[in-house]
């Protein structure tokens, strides 16, 4: 994993855990669906073709 990867499931993480209110104990739960969001825009990202925009 990437530096700048990880930053960005950092940044994201802590957007969804300030979304959904700070609650303590879940960073976890955050991080992983911050990571799953990534990767999913970066498949959706890269399935982008000419005939597909």
């Amino acid at each position: 994993m990437t530096h700048a990867y990880e930053d960005d499931i950092r940044a994201r993480a802590y957007k969804l855990w300030e979304e959904a209110g700070k609650p303590e104990g879940r960073m976890d739960e955050f991080w992983y669906e911050a990571e799953r969001q990534i990767k999913a825009e970066q498949v959706k990202h890269e399935l982008k073709t000419p005939d597909t925009l």
